[in-house]
Formats: C-alpha cells, structure tokens, sequence
C-alpha cells in the first residue's frame, strides 16, 4: 500500500466514514442527558484511538508473524476497501445494535466498530507492515483522520438536524466511490507484483 501521506489521511478518514456514523451516535446518544453527550463521544474517540495507534505500531509484527507476502497485502488491502466502500454505498441501517442494553454506551458499539471498526484497524496495519520504516508518519496520519472524524462526530446532533438526511447519504456514497477507486488500484497493484514473482 505504497500511500503518500496526504493519501493516507484521506482513505483512513474515509474507512473511519464520521459522516455515516452521525445516525448511530444521535440514536444511541439520544437517551443521554445532553451534558454528557460530548464527554461520551469523546472518551470514545480516545478508546478508538490508542487501539489504532497500537496496531500502527504491532501491524508490522502481526503481518510478519503469518509470512504474507506484499502481494497479498495489497490484494487483502484492496479487498477490506472495496467492501468498506460497497458498505458505504449500499449502507444497512442501523438495527444491528437495536439489543444494547440502555445508558450510555461504553466502548460498543461507538469506539468499536464504529470508529475502530475491522477494516480500519486492517487498513492501519497493513499501512505499518507495509512500509515500517515510516510508522511516525503513519501515526500522524492516524491522528490526523481521527481529529478530522471527532470534529464531525462533536457536531453529529447538529448536523442530523440542519443537514438534509438524503444529502448525508449522498456525500456518504461519493466518499464510497472514492475509496473504491483506492481498493480497485490497490487490487491491481498486488496482481502486478504477484506476476513479477511468477516471473
């Protein structure tokens, strides 16, 4: 995943996908007495931060551990995106979590998966095993991201009433798009690195 920096900051904004978070904190938030709600959002994007950041710095073991390949990194890599971005597209409501027990939420589901979820912790460590040499630079693009995603999470509320659900959804797919194009290129890459070692 031979990413510029930049690069990176933008796909893991998009895999972390704050816009498409905003129904679920605003529903699981909604019982909540509104004093707390920012406390609450908060201490959950620091849970889903030090587990990002801890994979950033073990992805490289972790990879290294099972033998894989840089082919298949790219391929999985693409494969995790281009699911990401299909969920983005074609997003399922939000009735999964419908059997939480009632009060505030704690780590599930809003740290983990909707922040953290599986394909943004893949995505970050296959950025560390991919290139190790460079995990300051993946850490900032982390922190970077997840500022950038807690910045509209603050705002959910605010932005579920002013902004046009339907609008929501349509930024939500053209991000999805976008990280389509990423995984797609992604794919390619690890085809081609697979024929050169056949070569």
């Amino acid at each position: 995943m031979d990413l510029s920096f930049i690069s990176a900051v933008v796909v893991l904004f998009l895999v972390i996908d704050p816009l498409g978070n905003i129904p679920l904190f605003v529903s699981l938030l909604g019982n909540v007495a509104p004093g707390r709600r920012t406390w609450i959002v908060f201490r959950e994007w620091l849970i889903a931060l030090a587990l990002l950041l801890g994979f950033v710095f073990a992805g490289e073991g972790v990879l290294r551990l099972f033998g894989l390949s840089d082919p298949s990194l790219n391929i999985a890599g693409g494969v995790i995106l281009f699911l990401i971005a299909l969920g983005m597209i074609f997003r399922p409501g939000i009735g999964a979590f419908a059997g939480l027990p009632e009060g505030e939420p704690l780590v599930v589901p809003l740290a983990v998966p909707a922040i953290a979820g599986p394909g943004t912790m893949a995505t970050v460590i296959l950025l560390a095993s991919r290139a190790p040499d460079r995990v300051l630079e993946w850490t900032a693009a982390v922190a970077i991201a997840m500022l950038a995603s807690l910045a509209v999470l603050l705002f959910a509320e605010r932005l579920s009433r002013r902004v046009d659900k339907r609008a929501l959804a349509a930024i939500e797919r053209l991000f999805g798009l976008i990280l389509t194009a990423f995984a797609v290129e992604m794919v390619l890459r690890g085809i081609a690195g697979f024929v050169r070692q056949l070569g």
